[in-house]
Parts: structure tokens; sequence; C-alpha cells
């Protein structure tokens, strides 16, 4: 069946609640409205409001209960309407669903799946638009996971249903409605911790994630470039093999992302990358990012975040080295 991301998404929900009587949906707006997004539309009235629950417009609240669901032996899924709102429960996220598999020695766990849209591109304001990862993957214990296309965000989704510790689902917004693609009807699963060579190439490789897959799989398409595209699909864990084996094949290396220069995925990308591959390396990391800088209002996203003429400027530098 052809599917956006949304439907992509819904049919994994409604498969994960289908199969596992213990997995519980809750968050702001997701049982009556069906999501601001309307990524939950349709399954309260399949699954009841025990199962599909409407919330309090708290997010401390919504993660705090969602963590004693989890160690009471359900499987909760909350849903955060905006990255940016997160914030107000990284206290949960970081000092308890992070920590409780280290604290108990492995006696407890917290299986759940935290869902939210990030990123940004669709004129929306700040809090609406930011790129989370980096604060996710940095304080351990959580897998934090960011699809880039409607297959992998429905199988990613079910294969994190599966897990036992917590899942930081991180949906891109742009890329929702974005365009359509072949997924199965039946429920299959995306490996976690595994990238995806979405492109073979010899000449360059490129590193990217989320909203940058498209942007640079058409930059590299328009230029002709034999550059090869790494998809990272899973944030934390890093796929770390994958990467190297690419850069060491290629001898050059860069890296694209939408969320702030400094401090993130792409700088400990980078450092790994010259940690195992720097003798193979023929020029310098490259790193393409957004600006240090808080997002901007939407007139002015669009000098903000990367974009094809800006990757393609990058990938003239590399070559050129």
């Amino acid at each position: 069946m052809m599917q956006n991301m949304v439907g992509a998404l819904n049919s994994a929900l409604d498969s994960i609640l289908h199969d596992d009587d213990r997995a519980v949906i809750l968050g702001e707006d997701v049982a009556k409205d069906g999501g601001v997004f309307r990524v939950t539309d349709g399954l309260l009235d399949k699954y009841g409001p025990q199962r599909v629950i409407d919330t309090p417009l708290s997010e401390a609240g919504i993660i705090g209960t969602s963590i004693g669901m989890a160690l009471g032996g359900l499987h909760p899924f909350p849903e955060i309407q905006f990255a940016g709102f997160m914030y107000l429960a990284f206290d949960q996220l970081i000092n308890h669903a992070a920590r409780y598999r280290s604290r108990t020695r492995s006696t407890k766990s917290v299986p759940m799946v935290v869902r939210t849209p990030v990123s940004g591109g669709v004129r929306t304001l700040e809090h609406h638009s930011d790129s989370p990862e980096q604060y996710y993957s940095h304080g351990g214990g959580l897998i934090v996971v960011e699809p880039s296309n409607p297959y992998d965000a429905k199988g990613l989704l079910i294969r994190a249903a599966h897990m036992d510790d917590p899942v930081i689902f991180l949906e891109p917004t742009k890329l929702y409605r974005l365009f359509k693609q072949e997924v199965p009807d039946n429920q299959y699963e995306v490996p976690i911790g595994k990238a995806n060579v979405v492109r073979q190439g010899g000449d360059l490789t490129i590193v990217t994630w989320g909203t940058m897959v498209p942007v640079v799989k058409n930059a590299v398409e328009k230029k002709g470039t034999d550059a090869e595209i790494i998809d990272l699909r899973t944030i934390n864990p890093l796929d770390e093999d994958t990467i190297i084996s690419s850069v060491k094949k290629t001898g050059k290396a860069m890296i694209v992302h939408e969320a702030q220069l400094s401090f993130g995925p792409g700088a400990e990308i980078a450092a790994r990358i010259a940690e195992k591959a720097i003798f193979e390396l023929d020029a310098p990391v490259m790193r393409v990012a957004s600006a240090s800088l808080p997002y901007p209002y939407p007139g002015y996203e669009q000098y903000y975040i990367p974009n094809e003429a800006k990757v393609s400027q990058y990938i003239d530098k590399m070559m050129s080295e």
C-alpha cells in the first residue's frame, strides 16, 4: 500500500495495539481528535478509552505516568505534541526513565516509546521546530530513533514496541506528508542501531538522518556526484561500523543534520571518524548543519536550515580538497 509517514505510523500503532494488550497510547488530544497530526486517528474507536487516553496538558505528567505504567507491567506509547514541549519532561526522562535499568542492576526496565514531532521547515514557531536528538542521546539509557521515510517509520516503531528499554521516537514534521512510499500491510521490523546505506558511492561519504535525507539525495543526484549516502535511522546507539567502513572506502566524510552545529551528533560522528579512520581520510571531515542559535521566526528558517544549495556547495568544496 502507498502511504505517507502519518499513515505508516498509524498502521504500526494499530498493529501494536492489536497484538499487545499491554500497549497503551496517551497524550494531549491523541484519543478524540486523533493527535495534532492525526497519527492516532481512529484508534480510540477501535480500542477504547482505556487504551487510547486523552491526558491533561502536562508533559511531565504524561511522561511520569508512562514511567509508572511501564514499571507496573504496561507498555505505554506517550505522545508529546511538539519536541519543544518535551523539555518540561526532561527530568522524568533523564533522571528516571533512562536510569532505571542501571539503578536497579537490570532487575527493572522501562519499556515505553515516546513519540514526538521534530524539526522545522514547515513555518511553525520555535518550540514546534527543534531538533533535540543530541539531548536525549547524550544522557545515556535512552534509545533515540529518527526515521526519514514511511517504510522505516513503521518498521522502526514496531521494533521499538518489542524492546524493553525506553525509546525516544522522533518524527520529522516536514516528512509526515511530504511523499508516499510502498509500505507492507503486514507487521515487519526495521533494525534499531543499524544505519541504511541509501546510495552506494566511491568518492565521498555523507552521513545524515531525518529531514536532511531527501535534501542530501536530491543534491547528490543533481550534481551527479559519486557519493555514498548513509541514513543513520538511529542516533543512539550509533552504527559506527557502517560509517567507518564507508569512510575508509571513500576517503572523504561529510555530516549533514538539521540540529544546530555546535555540540551535536555531527561532532560525535566526526570524532569517531578521526579516532578510527583518520589515516584513510583525504580531507578534513566537514559538517553541514543549522546555525548555533535558537530556531528563528518562520520567515527566516530558509536561511537557517541546510538546503540543497548549501549541501551542493559543501560537496564542491570537499571534492576540491
